[in-house]
């Protein structure tokens, strides 16, 4: 979608989800909708009023009766004029009343049917909302858990947008004080000793890695983790994941292999999302079927946001394990899983436990469901978040990228800072450029590309 084409366009699309509802609304928004509204109802229409109107199609015909809203801009959603039909929630009326309103025109123009997003694109582009604002009302609308909701809704109300620009200000004031002296070097300033501008940039790194942290437990809260269930054949993988589901979404038998292809289940702890992968029994085998199974495992392991090493308590094959395990990805964490401690006594529990005493390790029986709840706050704790704490805002991938990129900046600049004057310019620079990236999050600087895949994902009417 085009950021700037068909910007001037009057635009119109149903509101409301898909599908039949008590209530749908058709949205309008233009730069001057006044006459359009004169032509539609045969009356003017007070601004913010609600008003119960039949909406007839061209001919005089009633297709539905309901409320009219009137939003004069700039004082609406989209910073234009908007004009809301909500009426009963059919498809068939919803089109009727999209014809008729495409039907007339407003000025030398006819209405158009609005592209994904294109609302909230045009509320970002006459300075309703920033950008991050406007990805929130996105994010609002596809949160899948109360937490995520709640999160998203931070974000659209502002609370991301205003620490990055309170960072953004900071690094202002600084590289104003750097131009004037790059401006002024007859006053033979030592600016980095005057302005004491080490401990300025170390005060700048702190806020951005709180920034960076918490917008990291934001993008677990909106992307959520890619847990794989990893292990041998018959270690309780299927057996974990169906107590993780609370319900009986893989198959679990005594016989060896009988996961051949991955299962993939999707469930909430404390409002974390987790996409849960079991796999097939890593082991040695003739069986072809089986063998594409095991290397589809591997591809998930290798993809894994955290793996989950099931051993079975009862009967463990060291060597077995320790092969397995000097195969996985090194920089992914790795939860030993040590199942099937229902059948173990006291002493032998006790002694297992003495002999790892490693901190990323669990004790539990997913038959009995009992140790369910360590492995939770593991889970959680390995994510950045802790049981019953919240993200402030939901993150995503660009603004990471974005974060990231800034404080990669701010680090140069702080070793330029370490050296003298004479390097005025390169750290002037990389200020700059740290700057620019944070601009990037809020849309004072990105390209029309990027605003275009940001609002084509959104839904119509939005």
């Amino acid at each position: 979608m085009s950021v700037i084409k068909f910007q001037d366009d009057p635009i119109v699309a149903i509101a409301t989800a898909p599908g039949r509802g008590g209530i749908g609304v058709v949205r309008v928004s233009g730069k001057d909708l006044s006459s359009y509204i004169n032509a539609f109802f045969g009356r003017d229409l007070t601004p913010r009023h609600a008003y119960y109107l039949p909406f007839c199609d061209a001919h005089g015909e009633v297709i539905d009766e309901g409320i009219a809203l009137y939003f004069k801009g700039p004082n609406s959603y989209t910073g234009e004029d908007v004009l809301e039909l909500q009426g009963h929630g059919g498809p068939a009326v919803l089109k009727r009343i999209i014809k008729r309103c495409i039907e007339i025109s407003v000025g030398n123009q006819c209405l158009r049917p609005a592209e994904p997003g294109e609302f909230t694109q045009r509320a970002f582009l006459n300075g309703r909302l920033d950008l991050a604002q406007a990805e929130a009302v996105a994010d609002l609308i596809d949160a899948s858990s109360e937490s995520a909701a709640r999160s998203a809704m931070a974000s659209l109300s502002g609370e991301f947008s205003k620490l990055v620009n309170e960072l953004a200000d900071s690094i202002i004031y600084l590289r104003m004080l750097v131009e004037a002296t790059l401006d002024f070097p007859e006053e033979e300033i030592e600016f980095l000793e005057k302005y004491d501008a080490v401990p300025q940039l170390e005060a700048l790194q702190e806020k951005l890695r709180h920034i960076l942290q918490v917008s990291e437990q934001g993008m677990i809260l909106r992307e959520g983790l890619h847990v794989v269930l990893a292990g041998q054949p018959n270690v309780g993988k299927s057996s974990l994941l169906n107590a993780l589901a609370g319900d009986e979404v893989a198959i679990v038998t005594a016989i060896a292999g009988t996961t051949r292809d991955r299962v993939v289940q999707q469930i909430h702890l404390n409002g974390v999302p987790l996409h849960i992968v079991d796999t097939a029994g890593l082991r040695e085998t003739d069986d072809t079927v089986e063998s594409i199974g095991i290397e589809r495992s591997w591809a998930e392991i290798a993809k894994a946001d955290v793996i989950l090493h099931l051993q079975d308590a009862a009967a463990p094959d060291l060597e077995a394990n320790q092969d397995i395990l000097s195969k996985m990805p090194t920089k992914t964490p790795v939860i030993t899983v040590f199942n099937k401690i229902d059948l173990l006594d006291e002493q032998t529990l006790a002694k297992l436990k003495n002999q790892n005493t490693a901190d990323n390790r669990v004790f539990l029986s997913a038959k009995e469901q009992f140790g369910l709840q360590q492995l939770t706050e593991l889970l959680l704790s390995i994510a950045g978040l802790q049981v019953q704490q919240e993200t402030p805002w939901l993150a995503r991938e660009r603004h990471l990228i974005a974060l990231k990129e800034s404080m990669d900046h701010l680090n140069q600049a702080y070793n330029f800072a370490q050296q003298d004057d004479r390097v005025l310019d390169l750290f002037a620079e990389e200020l700059r450029l740290s700057h620019e990236a944070l601009n990037s999050i809020t849309g004072e600087f990105t390209s029309d590309d990027l605003l275009g895949e940001i609002f084509s994902s959104f839904c119509i009417g939005k």
